[in-house]
């Protein structure tokens, strides 16, 4: 149990995942032959490390990934296809392709199936993380084995520094908007054509110039946040996105 499996094949399963309105299965060689694949795996869709931390990093940091020759960014846990499409969804994490060990077989293949009944859960995959390059495991994350739910190693800041320990992640950039805003489309637009990945945090009629003003110290939208740092309104995006 939660043995580090290093240079084995990954387990040879068929997932049954649902797709629009069609249940396609999709089989361990269609996910790792022939690519170098980064995985994540964690104990359910849904709860709080996994949807607070795990997953959107690793959504933030798969341009990153994927620029440093990884194929393909999954997010694998024992839940069913449509709990696993949910939570992509409602997680905004378009950059990560999930897959629903709904039976714990890939799961229990590779000796990280707990349980978690004391939990109410069932059993559940051990939070770890791996990369596979055409199936085989080069790299593996696991956490401690120890009681509660240890994140200390999994996480994507540590698999992106294994595969390229001077590789820089990219900026946190947060943008403040209102609805009806041509400003505020126009940073947008401008973030976007430059590729930059942002977060929009748009305030509507219920919390607009008072709750900018608490934040910012200015009323007037867009504001554009870097790292922390408040850069300023849409003339501060463009001298951002210009370099």
């Amino acid at each position: 149990m939660l043995e580090n499996i290093e240079g084995q094949r990954v387990p040879t399963v068929t997932f049954p995942t649902r797709q629009g309105d069609q249940w396609v299965n999709i089989t361990t060689d269609e996910l790792f032959a022939g690519k170098t694949v980064v995985v994540f795996a964690l104990p359910g869709a849904y709860t709080p490390t996994c949807s607070s931390a795990h997953l959107p990093r690793y959504n933030e940091l798969a341009g990153v990934l994927k620029g440093n020759g990884i194929d393909d960014v999954i997010c694998l846990a024992v839940n069913d296809t449509f709990v696993m499409n949910a939570w992509l969804a409602d997680q905004e994490a378009e950059n990560i392709t999930v897959v629903p060990d709904g039976s714990g077989t890939f799961t229990e293949g590779m000796g990280m199936l707990v349980d978690k009944s004391d939990l109410g859960f069932g059993k559940r995959s051990w939070r770890y993380s791996m990369l596979v390059k055409d199936g085989v495991i080069d790299k593996m994350f696991i956490e401690p084995n120890q009681p509660g739910d240890p994140f200390e190693v999994s996480d994507a800041d540590t698999m992106l520094n294994y595969i390229n320990p001077n590789a820089k992640a990219p900026s946190a950039v947060t943008l403040f908007t209102k609805p009806g805003c041509p400003f505020c489309a126009k940073a947008k637009d401008a973030l976007k054509e430059k590729n930059i990945a942002f977060e929009e945090i748009v305030l509507g009629k219920d919390a607009t110039s008072v709750s900018l003003r608490a934040v910012t110290g200015e009323t007037t939208f867009p504001q554009l946040f870097v790292d922390g740092k408040h850069l300023g309104d849409s003339d501060a995006v463009i001298a951002y996105v210009k370099g």
